[in-house]
């Protein structure tokens, strides 16, 4: 399953995330920064989005309340939903 998100309060502009069964199969990121980006979204290739989650769930860039790996878990939790639905 695929499902796109539109990240708030950061850089990168849109994240498409696919799902099988609770895994994560592939990230991509528009927007932000690249190089970190790519690095993160091919880190997390393969693992479990609740894994992925709980890792990145909270973190903040510089004095913004969120940051991309924060937004990154918002579109996991919701793609999860949808997939569970």
């Amino acid at each position: 399953m695929t499902y796109t998100y539109q990240p708030r309060g950061v850089c990168s502009q849109r994240m498409t995330v696919e799902l099988d069964h609770g895994i994560i199969r592939d990230v991509r990121v528009e927007g932000g920064c690249n190089g970190n980006l790519q690095g993160i979204s091919r880190l997390v290739i393969g693992m479990p989005a609740t894994e992925a989650i709980e890792k990145m769930k909270g973190i903040r860039c510089g004095g913004k309340p969120s940051s991309c790996p924060d937004q990154l878990s918002i579109a996991l939790e919701q793609a999860l939903a949808r997939e569970n639905q």
